[in-house]
């Protein structure tokens, strides 16, 4: 991740995912500048002529969806406002997670301050209190379609800003009339076009994304990293790493992953004692790393680039020009990002597959010096082998969920909204998907560093050696049976924690090495 800025200006600045976490996380300060101000005021000063002069506007005079032609008097303008937000508030299931609804915040707010959306600035002063005091609404997992913007999750999301729905402040759950008590605030006034500034849009799903971004970039990271221990391991050929073969298929993926992969195993005396062996080739799974976890990098960077424009984008409706120009369009669609999430889906989904096939590899005992189920002593011990189960489990898993959300379309609003995205619930299955990777790549570290023990006393690289260091301080060498789900849960923790990212870091600054990998800049960066 990029090195993220103290301050962020709303609606002036460019946003990509690692600032919009580092403002969720209390990093970076969001603002509004005063630019910006003068462009939401000049906004909302325009919705309020529009209003004067009569003239129907979708949204602003008139209802929404099929309701388009039915005209809103003067006087009705406010109320209707409101009851938008109360009558699409219909989420359903459990609650997103408290940062994803805090990012949906911060992603409206950089929405909104651009200026073209009508919304008053006391409003979006409120909200911004919200991000500032970690008030956070609770917000349904369900309900979304994805088209139309999100409008259950945001309605919900912005139910707080009139008095209603539930907050989580500062960790403690409650209602929003509670919230006033304590802090002596009140409701907002919406004005005219507000409620529908404020739930037409894509924040649900490029929240989502952003987490998709997030955690997918750090199991690419770390599946390459296992995926050489385990070449060490099993004392795999580096010959399928060399640039000259990938030189001629130049994926920017492949590339990478192939250079790093062959950075990670530079020195090491494992690789250096079985130089001149017999073997012709590797099984797949350890021979097309570069192809397989290089196609999901590709997949990755196609979903931080969409993201990146979305994230900087106006997604609601009607966007307003001027006076004279307000557009009824289509900008809160969310098929740019439903399409590029399933595909993100779909590429943690095969590095579970190939993570899963690595770790039955391991346990063939196919390998010189490697017995069969990583273990010494078996029949009195089953050593690895039902860890295996498990990972097949979430493998088989994934490829049910792989299913593309964005596949699906169920007309809604009578119709009005014939075609929706379901981007919504491709953005939270590509999360559950890559949940279950982090387990899966957690298993297959524990397999490889038992593996990479039976090398002994050769030793690997600087690299390779420090991270066998670092989950030996978690996981000690199985020579019987024991437990095996704790030492699963303590993998799963330093997966979630990067401990292996953080021990090849801590060899770079301690023997100032640098890896010069090609396109590290766009892999590694977000």
């Amino acid at each position: 991740m990029l090195k993220a800025p103290k301050t962020f200006n709303f609606g002036e600045d460019h946003l990509t995912a690692g600032i919009a976490l580092s403002i969720a996380r209390g990093k970076t300060k969001g603002l509004i500048s005063d630019f910006s101000r003068i462009k939401i005021r000049n906004s909302s000063k325009t919705v309020a002529n529009i209003v004067e002069k009569g003239d129907p506007v979708y949204g602003i005079n008139t209802g929404f969806g099929p309701l388009c032609t039915t005209k809103i008097s003067k006087e009705e303008t406010k109320i209707l406002q409101s009851n938008i937000l109360k009558s699409h508030s219909v989420g359903v299931g459990e609650p997103i997670d408290k940062e994803i609804a805090k990012l949906m915040l911060i992603l409206k707010m950089n929405s909104l301050a651009q200026g073209y959306s009508g919304i008053a600035e006391t409003t979006l002063d409120r909200i911004l209190w919200h991000i500032d005091n970690n008030a956070i609404p609770i917000v349904p997992s369900q309900g979304s379609v994805g088209a139309s913007g999100d409008l259950a999750p945001l309605s919900h999301l912005f139910l707080p800003l009139i008095g209603l729905g539930k907050v989580d402040y500062n960790g403690y759950i409650m209602e929003t009339s509670s919230l006033f008590e304590k802090t002596e605030m009140e409701s907002v006034d919406l004005g005219p076009k507000e409620g529908l500034a404020l739930i037409n849009g894509t924040q649900f799903i490029a929240a989502h994304a952003v987490k998709v971004v997030e955690k997918l970039q750090s199991c690419l990271a770390q599946a390459d990293i296992i995926g050489a221990m385990m070449i060490e391991g099993l004392q795999g050929s580096i010959k399928p790493f060399y640039n000259e073969l990938h030189a001629l298929r130049p994926f920017k993926g492949n590339l990478y992953v192939a250079k790093k992969v062959k950075r990670l195993l530079k020195g090491s005396e494992i690789m250096e004692d079985h130089a001149n062996c017999d073997r012709v080739q590797d099984p797949y799974s350890l021979r097309c790393i570069p192809q397989v976890h290089g196609a999901s990098r590709n997949a990755w960077l196609h979903l931080k680039e969409l993201l990146e424009i979305e994230l900087n984008s106006v997604t609601d409706n009607p966007i307003i020009i001027d006076e004279e120009l307000t557009i009824s369009g289509g900008s809160f669609h969310g098929q740019p990002l439903a399409m590029a999430l399933d595909y993100a889906c779909l590429a943690a989904s095969e590095v579970g597959n190939i993570s899963d096939r690595r770790i039955y590899l391991a346990l063939e005992g196919n390998s010189p010096g490697v017995p069969k189920l990583l273990m010494n002593e078996t029949g009195i011990n089953s050593g690895y082998m039902i860890l295996q189960y498990t990972t097949a489990a979430l493998a088989s898993e994934n490829k049910g969920l792989c299913f593309p959300s964005s596949a699906d379309s169920i007309p809604t609003s009578l119709g009005q909204e014939d075609h929706v995205s379901m981007g919504s619930i491709g953005g939270r299955k590509a999360l559950q998907v890559i949940g279950n990777v982090e387990k899966i790549l957690a298993i297959e570290m524990l397999t490889a560093a038992q593996a990479f023990e039976f090398r002994k006393p050769l030793k690997s690289g600087l690299f390779l050696e420090e991270v066998h260091s670092e989950i030996r301080k978690k996981v000690a060498f199985a020579d019987k049976d024991r437990v095996f789900s704790t030492d699963i849960e303590a993998g799963i923790e330093m997966i979630q924690n990067r401990t292996i990212l953080n021990a090849i870091e801590k060899v770079k600054e301690r023997e100032q090495l640098t890896m010069e990998i090609p396109f590290a800049d766009e892999f590694e960066n977000y």
